[in-house]
């Protein structure tokens, strides 16, 4: 099992935000992510590697039996957003991939079962994404 890497400024941020979330609103991700949350490595925020998906990052993953992509942000709940291809910490996509580096393979349950996809390509929020 991969051990997720957060920068300490998501971690704070992450563990704030399922913190402000009414017990009677907490979803299964939610779950999920404050386990993620207790297994992963924090490591200081200028020690993150740039090819490591965090708060803020665009990202590529491919469906390995499909070859279908998908180009997405990730966001805090507030900033999520489908049709601008900003997805949410706490969608099940952001929980499966928060920590997690280029190349790595991922599971991902969908409505029509469960699939493997790979990270294909990392932008940092702090980099200018290449054309």
């Amino acid at each position: 099992m991969m051990i997720p890497i957060l920068k300490k400024s998501d971690y704070e941020t992450i563990k704030a935000l399922i913190e402000g979330i009414h017990p009677t609103q907490r979803t299964k991700e939610v779950g999920t992510l404050q386990s993620e949350l207790r297994r992963a490595k924090i490591v200081e925020d200028d020690k993150i590697g740039q090819n490591v998906i965090q708060l803020g990052s665009y990202f590529e993953v491919r469906e390995i039996t499909s070859k279908r992509q998908l180009c997405l942000t990730l966001t805090l709940p507030g900033e999520a957003n489908l049709q601008e291809q900003r997805v949410s910490i706490l969608s099940p996509l952001g929980v499966a991939l928060i920590g997690f580096q280029k190349g790595k393979e991922f599971e991902w349950q969908l409505p029509a079962g469960k699939r493997t996809f790979i990270i294909e390509k990392v932008t940092s929020p702090n980099t200018e994404p290449v054309q």
